[in-house]
């Protein structure tokens, strides 16, 4: 059965929704924190608590290790980390022991 193209923009803009992932680009750890003027090892540690929900991924290369990369929301999301974590610098440290 071939539909004409009337049916398929129906269909389109019908009920039928599919997710969609709108990432287009993502930054990695050394890009931001150079971005934010961070130290990055001190910026790996605050994004560890964040999961991939909250917009952070490990990116693969030709390398054995990955390295994280972060999307625009994952971003703001760590930038919000980074002033909970200024505001209380023990938090890391209450958190490794």
């Amino acid at each position: 059965m071939e539909l004409e193209a009337t049916h398929l923009n129906e269909l389109r803009s019908s009920c039928l929704i599919m997710h969609i992932n709108k990432v287009h680009h993502v930054k990695t750890i050394s890009r931001v924190a150079e971005e934010l003027g961070e130290d990055q090892d001190w910026l790996f540690d605050v994004a560890t608590e964040m999961e991939a929900e909250d917009g952070v991924i490990w990116v693969y290369g030709t390398d054995k290790d990955g390295e994280m990369a972060f999307t625009d929301f994952g971003i703001e999301n760590l930038i919000d980390l980074i002033k909970i974590h200024k505001d209380d610098p023990t938090i890391l440290a209450r958190r490794s022991t």
